[in-house]
């Protein structure tokens, strides 16, 4: 059965601020939590100012507590800005207040501009890009992560407290080959970013799982998919809903973003140029819009082509009201609390 799991960026929605959108990001958690999805997932973004926030870590903590079943975990941790040691500390510590239901979701992004990329790094890494250290530092995390640095290790002995028996299950987020088959050597889960827009995703995760090693993460190689999904009761409504995602890409792509994330009339009034159209046209061909029957079909064709059991939604939905109606309708479809566990 097809699992279904929620990445949420917190965007400020117009009209509200930064606290309006974390307690949206909480309000639907916990909805998440109830309607038997797997997991809920918050982003990293520096200096973005239709975001509520850079700090998944303190996120998760807070999401962890006021649910009981749902997997919460970041998505991702930007890792070449921090220590891979500090980085096991905390999630060691998020593991061991919430056992077996944090993931550690990491990526190789700045999630920023190159100001805020400077900024992140300053003082640090002189010798080399932060970006390139990453691999190494995966290497690192999933011996912090595992009490298991080799004998050789330039700091062989350190352990990242607190010291437990379960850990972080750790993914590897990217939407390239390089990140699959990065995932692939280590042992680690893959999450492909598909809701950006980049193509090559199915061989990509073609390529993971062909090349999987098998670790002490995970005998066999575990994958997913994220994918911008608006659902509601008519098809109408649906496209309506998913006019606000146009717009705000719109404008991140053409190097001018929104401040927030505009209302679906706000979208709906905007003067479109043709150009702006066939941009909007085009990137609809990755986003999953309509009915809850017709969105559940297209999930499953995207799921078989993706070769994965396991999908994130990404709904960027003004009203936070209807995105947790969106959700409901899509849990109801995939029969989500048939198979989810009983709450703790």
């Amino acid at each position: 059965m097809l699992k279904l799991g929620i990445l949420d960026q917190s965007h400020i929605n117009e009209g509200q601020n930064a606290i309006d959108a974390l307690n949206n990001t909480l309000e639907l958690a916990k909805a998440a939590d109830r309607l038997g999805y797997s997991r809920y997932w918050m982003s990293e973004h520096h200096d973005f100012p239709s975001l509520a926030h850079s700090s998944p870590e303190i996120m998760i903590s807070h999401v962890a507590a006021h649910t009981s079943r749902i997997r919460v975990g970041s998505g991702g941790i930007m890792l070449p800005h921090y220590s891979a040691y500090k980085v096991a500390e905390t999630f060691r510590l998020l593991e061991a207040l919430h056992p077996n239901r944090i993931d550690l979701g990491v990526g190789r992004a700045p999630g920023g501009t190159p100001l805020v990329n400077r900024a992140m790094q300053e003082g640090k890494f002189p010798s080399m890009h932060a970006a390139d250290r990453y691999p190494q530092q995966i290497v690192d995390l999933i011996g912090y992560l595992n009490e298991a640095t080799p004998a050789d290790h330039r700091y062989a002995g350190l352990t990242a407290q607190p010291s437990i028996d379960t850990m972080p299950e750790l993914w590897l987020l990217g939407s390239s080959g390089g990140t699959a088959e990065l995932a692939a050597m280590t042992g680690a889960s893959y999450a492909f970013a598909q809701f950006f827009g980049t193509t090559g995703g199915e061989d990509a995760v073609a390529h993971y799982k062909e090349n999987f090693r098998p670790s002490v993460l995970s005998p066999t190689p575990k994958s997913l998919a994220a994918i911008t999904v608006a659902c509601a009761e008519t098809e109408e409504e649906a496209e309506y809903l998913m006019r606000s995602n146009d717009l705000y890409f719109l404008t991140l792509r053409q190097n001018r973003p929104l401040p927030y994330l505009p209302s679906a009339k706000t979208a709906a009034e905007y003067h479109y140029n043709d150009m702006e159209l066939a941009n909007i046209r085009d990137s609809r061909r990755f986003r999953v819009v309509g009915t809850p029957d017709q969105v559940k079909e297209r999930l499953l064709q995207f799921a078989a082509d993706y070769q994965t059991d396991e999908l994130l939604i990404v709904s960027a939905i003004h009203d936070n009201q209807a995105r947790i109606r969106s959700y409901e309708l899509l849990a109801e479809a995939f029969k989500l609390n048939d198979a989810a566990p009983a709450h703790a």
